[in-house]
């Protein structure tokens, strides 16, 4: 082959490659461990080398990012409250079907009530209103017992998220001093960079976090509320757990750098994330029902006294309700903590204890004979089982700071109870759908700009294969060239 001839072939495999003459740049894609892709620049078809890396470009978008982190937060927050949520109202609302409930529990003392008022002297219609009210008092308690285990379970999630916190910050650190030492040193910190985004993301599940960037890649966090999680150092997050809750007991607060960020305390309280979610179950959500609890044992207590019958006006005192407090009746209005846990059946009147069922039909459940309704000792007498019945009806004042029916009867506020329990559960799940459809967006929008495209990669590998064709036909033409010359030569000689 002629010197001419092999120029001519090697300058048509060049073209038909679609490869010009000169070097050339392309941006080459390769996933990250956390879903970042690299964009390598390389030059290809240098004199005397193969590939040379120019630089490697990490693909990311910080407002995707911004949002993803959000979204993250918003989602963990309403999953943790509406999981709390979920198990207090299995326990205490649930089927209907199941008359669980405490207005389904009201509704089956009073019908109890109506049998034993059609016949009065019943013995075992008398037993079973004494029971229904026994179920009552039970069924209270043991809610109380819930909304406590919930609020204890919390406190517990608290704890191991603040744990959690503190090691990811740790982790944060050690990170965020590599990547600053790479910046001025020239190295490649991409990894580390991902690193660093892997554990903010995790940071992010537990409380709401943002990041900024400053000087040799430095980075700053600070949570939802604008305090600050790391500035050069890491912050200290700190909580004491509380152990065994009552409903009186008020759970402690989470600090960091010393400053309240939960609880009633707390001047700007975190706004998302696992442990803002868990915060309002303990704190708030679980509080507001127990108060609800508490009112409608106190309505019971006060639908069920007995008042003076002697004309000495003397006060009300506990009748078939009573609890550990003595006879007097609570307060109007007016939660008493803690009462739906300690509520009960006056032992007086409950044959388990030796009691006199018949006491609810004639009165003096106290004792004293002052509180006595049949005085003639009738045995069909019923217009005191009418009483009660009506009084359940009758419209009564509750404390509004328990977000129920503030006026009406005592089956009135149990029901306004039950719909407030469902209505924050289903606004609890429906938020965490949002947030967790948000999510999803956001992370496949940021894996749109930052991630692999299947098909990109495999154009770029196509132009990859049809480069190192060419450059081996460039090598091969260019020995035929030689050959030639050399050819040349030894025939002139």
């Amino acid at each position: 082959m002629s010197l001419t001839a092999a120029l001519d072939s090697a300058r048509a495999s060049l073209m038909a490659s679609g490869v010009q003459s000169s070097s050339i740049s392309r941006n080459i894609a390769g996933a990250s461990t956390t879903g970042y892709s690299r964009k390598i620049t390389v030059l290809d078809n240098l004199p005397n080398a193969g590939v040379y890396v120019v630089a490697i470009q990490r693909a990311a978008s910080s407002g995707l990012y911004s949002n993803v982190l959000t979204a993250t937060s918003g989602s963990a927050k309403q999953s943790a409250i509406y999981d709390g949520l979920q198990k207090i109202a299995a326990a205490t609302v649930d089927d209907p079907q199941l008359d669980q409930s405490p207005t389904a529990q009201l509704n089956a003392l009073k019908q109890a009530l109506q049998q034993y008022a059609n016949a009065p002297d019943n013995a075992t219609l008398a037993q079973a209103a004494v029971q229904s009210a026994k179920d009552m008092a039970t069924s209270l308690n043991q809610a109380t017992q819930t909304v406590q285990s919930v609020r204890e379970g919390a406190d517990v999630d608290m704890a191991t998220s603040v744990q959690n916190i503190n090691q990811l910050l740790g982790q944060f650190a050690n990170v965020n001093t590599a990547i600053v030492k790479g910046t001025v040193t020239g190295d490649d910190v991409t990894d580390y960079l991902d690193q660093r985004d892997s554990i903010v993301s995790k940071l992010s599940q537990e409380v709401g976090v943002t990041m900024t960037i400053r000087a040799n890649g430095d980075a700053a966090l600070y949570t939802d509320n604008g305090g600050v999680l790391f500035d050069k150092v890491a912050r200290t997050v700190s909580f004491t757990p509380t152990g065994a809750y009552t409903p009186g007991t008020t759970g402690n607060a989470v600090y960091i750098d010393g400053v309240p960020v939960t609880g009633p305390n707390s001047v700007m309280p975190i706004k998302s994330g696992k442990l803002a979610g868990l915060a309002q179950l303990r704190d708030n959500d679980t509080v507001t029902y127990q108060g609800q609890l508490d009112e409608v044992a106190r309505g019971l207590i006060n639908t069920f006294k007995e008042s003076d019958q002697s004309g000495a006006a003397l006060p009300d005192v506990t009748g078939l309700f009573t609890y550990p407090g003595g006879l007097a009746i609570p307060a109007s209005a007016t939660v008493s903590v803690g009462l739906a846990g300690t509520i009960s059946v006056a032992a007086s009147v409950d044959p388990a204890q030796g009691g006199n069922p018949n006491l609810l039909r004639d009165g003096a459940i106290s004792g004293n004979a002052a509180y006595q309704y049949n005085t003639a000792g009738n045995a069909g007498y019923s217009t005191r089982l009418q009483q009660l019945i009506g009084n359940m009806d009758a419209s009564q004042p509750f404390d509004a700071t328990t977000q129920g029916k503030p006026n009406g009867s005592l089956i009135d506020f149990a029901s306004s109870s039950t719909s407030w329990i469902e209505n924050q559960r289903k606004t609890a799940n429906d938020n965490s759908q949002y947030q967790s459809t948000l999510l999803e967006r956001s992370n496949s929008a940021l894996s749109n700009v930052s991630g692999v495209n299947m098909d990109d990669e495999m154009s770029l590998m196509l132009q990859v294969e049809r480069t190192y064709s060419a450059s081996s036909k460039i090598i091969s033409t260019v020995d035929q060239m030689l050959q030639s010359l050399l050819a040349a030569v030894g025939t002139a000689s």
